[in-house]
């Protein structure tokens, strides 16, 4: 009996095959690995803007608000009557009451805007590896 210290040739290519399986499987994790991190920047970055235009959103009612309230204060202090004060801190109720109810809708809807498009690149990453995942099974 003889001791061989090569591996025979057919061994040598099982052995490259598995290293060639190896090495795809590792390409292909990292490359899962990148488009996962894109997809997570990409999250950020619409949440970003998303969360920029509330708070310019918020900025200008916050703005128009104190525009409303100060032009409400100048015309109670103009008032000539109590009836006339009643209805001018009525209407000025009331505006306020509108514009608020309009831009709490508003800021609903950008807040649900903001989740739609903050998860869009995570959904469509998922999709994606889950489309691999279903052709390579």
């Amino acid at each position: 009996m003889s001791i061989h210290t090569q591996d025979s040739p057919i061994r040598r290519g099982q052995r490259g095959n598995q290293m060639s399986d190896v090495q795809r499987f590792n390409d292909e994790v990292q490359k899962a690995g990148k488009d996962g991190f894109d997809a997570i920047v990409s999250s950020f970055g619409e949440a970003n803007k998303g969360l920029q235009a509330i708070a310019a959103e918020i900025t200008a009612y916050s703005k128009k608000s104190f525009e409303d309230s100060t032009r409400a204060f100048e015309q109670l202090l103009g008032a000539k009557s109590f009836e006339q004060v009643i209805q001018i801190q009525s209407e000025y109720v009331r505006m306020v009451y509108e514009a608020h109810v309009a831009e709490l809708s508003k800021l609903g809807e950008m807040y649900a805007g903001l989740t739609r498009n903050a998860y869009k690149p995570a959904e469509q990453f998922a999709a994606k590896t889950g489309a691999f995942h279903r052709q390579s099974a």
